[in-house]
């Protein structure tokens, strides 16, 4: 597809060896999903996050999640105004079109779930007053999982179900490490990312991807997968009805940004694990044999994928 390989041009300025992040990032774009980015410090989830925003001509906001951070600070606050002699609405940072929500998992419950109506509705309300998110609108959260036991609080389930993908960025390798130290050299080539996409565009864009057909046979495929979740002996709660849409989705999205009219197994396949293991809680036992990514990547293996006939 045109846009996302101009989309990975410009942002292979900054990001170097994450071509299939960045497809998954515009994949959850494209359905008005949020995404989770988990990796150790140091690995480019912000810059990532920053980069991606960059290339569409949208508002940008970044919050810093602290454990001093408040709701208020995320959502707005109604304020007395001393000369008008009358309360005021001041929205906060989540009134934008693309929010990186910073170490998320350092903030406390209460200010978590601050986002929680945003992400689902895409509305906020400030003491009774109900305001509506301009699109398109996407979080982009970071955590560092090595640090969850040092003054950091997980994320509640129901917070997990509404981010569309987690993706774990991982450690680039000997040769990305190389080139990302010629990029960044002689300064932050940040600073050179052009616009690819307007606003216009993306609204167009997320209502094409729904139109990419999905057979009962490969619908009855996910319900397979998904179903598996629910029984597995290893897993002590499986995926949401709304994790099941969100594979839908996710699958659609694969297979438009193919340049395909319509989802087959494989798409299901290849983004399976991005849209399912962080919506499971394994068992204490299961925990401790396999990832949730490895069960997940075992669900699929055990589920028998219909032949092209089919679908």
């Amino acid at each position: 597809m045109k846009v996302l390989e101009q989309l990975r041009e410009e942002m292979s300025k900054v990001i170097v060896g994450k071509d299939n992040i960045v497809e998954l990032l515009f994949n959850a774009l494209l359905n008005k999903g949020h995404v989770l980015l988990e990796s150790v410090p140091g690995t480019g989830k912000t810059m990532l996050a920053k980069s991606f925003s960059k290339t569409i001509d949208a508002d940008f906001k970044r919050i810093q999640f602290t454990p001093d951070v408040l709701p208020s600070d995320v959502t707005g606050i109604q304020f007395f105004n001393p000369k008008e002699q009358q309360f005021e609405l001041r929205p906060g940072p989540i009134m934008t079109n693309i929010l990186l929500a910073d170490e998320i998992n350092r903030a406390t419950p209460r200010t978590q779930s601050s986002l929680l109506e945003v992400m689902e509705e895409r509305q906020v309300t400030i003491d009774g007053e109900t305001l509506l998110v301009e699109g398109p609108f996407m979080v982009i959260a970071t955590q560092n999982p090595i640090e969850s036991q040092q003054g950091t609080f997980p994320l509640p389930e129901a917070q997990m179900d509404r981010f569309f993908m987690q993706i774990d960025l991982g450690y680039p390798t000997v040769d990305e490490e190389q080139e990302m130290m010629i990029k960044y050299r002689l300064g932050e080539p940040i600073k050179k990312l052009a616009t690819v996409l307007s606003k216009q565009e993306v609204f167009e864009l997320q209502e094409q991807v729904k139109q990419v057909k999905v057979s009962s046979v490969v619908q009855k495929y996910m319900l397979e997968i998904i179903h598996l979740t629910r029984d597995h002996e290893e897993i002590e709660l499986g995926v949401s009805p709304r994790g099941t849409l969100a594979l839908m989705r996710a699958s659609q999205g694969v297979a438009f940004l193919n340049g395909r009219e319509f989802v087959t197994p494989e798409d299901v396949k290849n983004i399976a694990s991005y849209v399912l293991s962080h919506r499971i809680i394994t068992t204490m036992e299961g925990s401790l044999k396999k990832t949730n990514q490895q069960l997940i990547e075992d669900l699929l293996s055990n589920v028998e994928v219909p032949v092209e006939a089919t679908y």
